[in-house]
């Protein structure tokens, strides 16, 4: 119990998951989950773990290896009345159902006058970290924040990853949910939620008044702790969590700028067209004459991902790479 007299619990981000999963399809009998093992197997990163037993195999549906086939139905089965949560297993795979989301479920409400929303949830884990190598390694949620008709969302916490998917679920458009790999196996406390989650703004994870360090997902726990050593040298560092990727708050942005008058955008993407580079546009556009230093940009190597840990680690944003750029931006 909290010092109020809320129950607290301890968990982990995929059991909040797979707790926000299990909601869902208790209160709804029009959601179901389906992709690649997420049944008998329990998901390939456990997230769906005893639902098939819980919920039986018309509910939790395993799929064929066929991203675009599955992804497809999903979005079939959303026009058709129902509420379905597609899993695909990593965003490297989403390629091979990129027609689908792209000239399908994000057009058809357009395409029609509005005759035609599809709300449809779509589930895949991102980033890198893990020394999977370079064709399971991708963070490519800022290709997707590119596309119209769709909202990008990005949990980097136990409560957001809890929480989300009950308004993604009350969308009318299709909503993609980038779960981070390394984060599946954080664990922290879950209070009960006092207010239904803002999918519209980005959070202030940290105050702070030298210089803003905006980022989202799995880069989320490197920039608060670069944010701890900053502070050590009595540099006051703001952390935005922007949560949600498409589409961007800009006005906390933009008041986050207005506070501190310094950025660096963490992003573990690559630098170039990244969805860092889209923040950056966007406060040279609307801050311009806020900033007090050039937007400082942290992002992953422009190489494929490698595999060796030491390389992985060096091709990846690290804390010290964070705490390097606001010091370029603060001196």
């Amino acid at each position: 119990m909290g010092a109020s007299g809320t129950e607290v619990s301890k968990t982990t981000y995929r059991e909040a998951m797979r707790e926000a999963l299990r909601e869902a399809l208790r209160s709804d009998d029009r959601v179901f989950l389906m992709g690649e093992d997420v049944g008998r197997y329990g998901g390939c990163f456990g997230v769906s773990l005893g639902l098939l037993e819980e919920f039986g195999p018309e509910r939790v549906r395993d799929t064929p290896l066929s991203e675009s086939a599955f992804v497809g139905a999903g979005i079939g089965a959303a026009l058709a009345g129902m509420r379905p949560v597609v899993e695909i297993m990593t965003v490297n795979f989403s390629l091979l159902a990129l027609d689908q989301i792209l000239n399908n479920a994000a057009t058809l409400l357009h395409m029609s006058g509005g005759q035609l929303p599809v709300p449809l949830v779509i589930r895949m884990t991102t980033g890198a970290g893990r020394q999977l190598a370079a064709q399971h390694s991708h963070s490519l949620e800022g290709w997707y924040a590119h596309i119209p008709g769709i909202r990008v969302l990005a949990p980097a916490t136990i409560e957001d990853a809890r929480h989300m998917l009950a308004p993604a679920l009350a969308d009318p458009d299709p909503v993609l949910i980038f779960e981070h790999g390394s984060l599946y196996n954080a664990s922290g406390e879950l209070a009960p939620p006092t207010a239904p989650v803002d999918l519209d703004h980005a959070a202030i994870r940290r105050p702070g008044t030298d210089i803003s360090l905006i980022t989202y997902g799995g880069s989320l726990t490197k920039t608060l702790a670069a944010a701890d050593e900053l502070a050590a040298e009595d540099i006051s560092a703001e952390v935005i969590d922007l949560r949600t990727l498409r589409p961007l708050d800009d006005a906390a942005i933009t008041a986050s700028v207005a506070r501190t008058h310094r950025v660096v955008i963490i992003d573990e993407g690559w630098r170039t067209g990244s969805l860092a580079a889209e923040v950056s546009a966007r406060i040279a556009e609307g801050s311009f004459y806020e900033l007090d230093a050039p937007v400082e940009r942290v992002c992953s190597a422009e190489v494929p991902m490698p595999y060796a840990r030491r390389l992985e680690e060096a091709a990846l944003p690290q804390t010290a790479d964070i705490v390097a750029a606001a010091h370029r931006a603060v001196d």
